[in-house]
């Protein structure tokens, strides 16, 4: 009996042993997987990178057609680790795909162009980095001119033999970098050229206008009503090449503010034959009945022949260097003798001496608004700009009257404001040196200073300004009138 009980348990113990070794594995391999982190933190681990990948480029059709893009990408700030672990628990794709539509944006292939000058930056998306260089060509061509940028670019530029232009460089002020790189679908990115041409002239917040002409309308009345410039409306009314181009009632025209978000600039040598208009220099006698007056010399225009370099940006002269002068016809000035006992001081309001030298000058700027060349930013320009005579060159009195101002102010610079005691004030800005000083009884056609570049100005130039009836800075914008109507013969008003 004890042997048999023997014999059993040595049955039963090899059974267990038996069993025992029928289930022993041996030790599992270990497997690869891959730890998905999105900015540091992990949101699952899946058994293919690719798997995932797919998953998104499928899952997002509408966004490839959006930007004309053949795959879309995993958001910035995704990585997938690559790991080897003895643990078989992974997460389903879908399941991730989830967690990154929560957390952050997909990215399509693009290229990200950053512009810089001073403390401006901006940048730019693209998804083809054809659409930008060409856009960036499409807005030189808006500021210079269809036919003055072909010409540059095609070296097809004609010789100067008497007088023309030509242009010796143009260029984007901004520097500028770009990198290839995913962009987030939440960004700005153009696809198209047009698009991108047209932010880079008028910014992003872009606002067209129709203007029905009126009966009697010209160009400059419906600039200062919309409180635009004169280069503007040419800009978005290309059909038009001057100020003086002429409009008829009911004709539909476009009313829109550029911004410009990068600076074309270009620079040329210009030369140019300029009619020297003579001035009417009077000379007083007080035996004689007020009133009375007669020519002594007739009054004859010239001609010369003035050549400069200037620059250009974004359509604005931001200076003009006079070079040389040739006179080929030479100028004579009217001489008229008046009997007056007029005081010294009153000056005429109607017979207004040109400000600067009578010729090489160039309208840099005109009174009315226009986006400020300092700042970009849209101002009143409440004066003429007049430039190209040269640093340095005489600036004259436009009438008779006594000096109520000369000093400095930050954005005048050195200025002369005169009271002609006929209702009208004139101010004459940046000069480089003031030679008439307060109080001082000047005359029509008088040096009260010398043009220059202080205070607020990109170049050498007399901004001038003249109010009727109002001190001059005294009531805001109120009194002030465009020089220009003062001179109509030399401005065809």
């Amino acid at each position: 009996m004890k042997r048999n009980i023997i014999i059993i348990g040595i049955i039963l113990l090899s059974i267990v042993i038996f069993l025992l070794a029928f289930n022993y594995k041996q030790p599992q391999d270990p497997g690869t997987y891959y730890k998905v982190y999105l900015k540091d933190e992990e949101i699952g681990v899946i058994s293919s990178k690719e798997e995932l990948e797919d998953y998104i480029n499928k899952q997002n059709e509408s966004y490839k057609e959006k930007y004309q893009v053949s795959t879309v990408n995993a958001p910035q700030g995704l990585q997938i680790k690559r790991i080897t672990t003895y643990s078989d628990k992974v997460d389903s794709v879908k399941d991730v795909y989830k967690q990154l539509v929560d957390k952050e944006s997909f990215t399509v292939p693009g290229y990200q162009f950053t512009l810089r000058k001073d403390d401006r930056v901006i940048q730019i998306y693209v998804t083809d980095k054809n659409i930008f260089d060409e856009a960036i060509r499409t807005t030189m061509r808006t500021f210079v001119g269809t036919e003055d940028y072909t010409s540059y670019m095609e070296n097809t530029q004609s010789e100067i033999t008497t007088t023309g232009k030509i242009i010796e460089d143009i260029y984007v002020e901004e520097s500028i970098t770009t990198k290839k790189t995913n962009i987030p679908v939440t960004e700005k990115i153009y696809t198209s050229i047009e698009d991108l041409s047209q932010f880079l002239v008028f910014g992003a917040d872009r606002k067209q206008e129709t203007h029905i002409v009126k009966i009697g309308e010209t160009i400059t009345d419906i600039v200062a009503e919309n409180q635009i410039s004169v280069e503007e409306f040419l800009i978005s009314n290309t059909q038009f090449t001057s100020e003086k181009n002429l409009l008829f009632p009911g004709q539909e025209v476009i009313i829109e503010m550029t911004n410009p978000q990068v600076s074309i600039a270009y620079e040329a040598y210009v030369v140019e034959d300029q009619e020297t208009r003579y001035q009417t220099n009077y000379e007083y006698d007080e035996t004689e009945e007020k009133g009375t007056s007669r020519v002594i010399q007739q009054g004859e225009n010239g001609l010369e022949r003035v050549s400069q370099r200037m620059k250009t940006v974004n359509g604005t002269i931001e200076y003009i260097i006079p070079i040389q002068k040739e006179e080929l016809k030479p100028m004579v000035n009217e001489i008229v003798m008046q009997g007056t006992k007029d005081p010294y001081d009153v000056g005429s309001t109607t017979n207004w001496y040109w400000p600067t030298l009578p010729s090489g000058w160039t309208v840099s700027s005109r009174f009315g608004y226009r986006p400020n060349p300092w700042t970009g930013q849209r101002e009143y320009h409440t004066g003429l700009d007049l430039a190209g005579t040269g640093c340095g060159s005489p600036i004259y009195a436009v009438t008779n009257g006594r000096v109520v101002e000369s000093g400095y102010r930050q954005a005048n610079g050195n200025y002369v404001c005169i009271n002609h005691n006929n209702g009208y004030y004139t101010c004459y800005n940046h000069m480089s040196r003031i030679i008439a000083q307060k109080g001082d009884v000047v005359s029509r056609g008088e040096t009260i200073g010398l043009i220059g570049d202080t205070g607020a100005a990109t170049g050498c130039h007399l901004h001038l300004e003249v109010w009727k009836n109002v001190y001059p800075w005294r009531n805001g914008y109120a009194g002030l009138i465009d020089p220009r109507i003062m001179y109509p013969q030399v401005f065809g008003l």
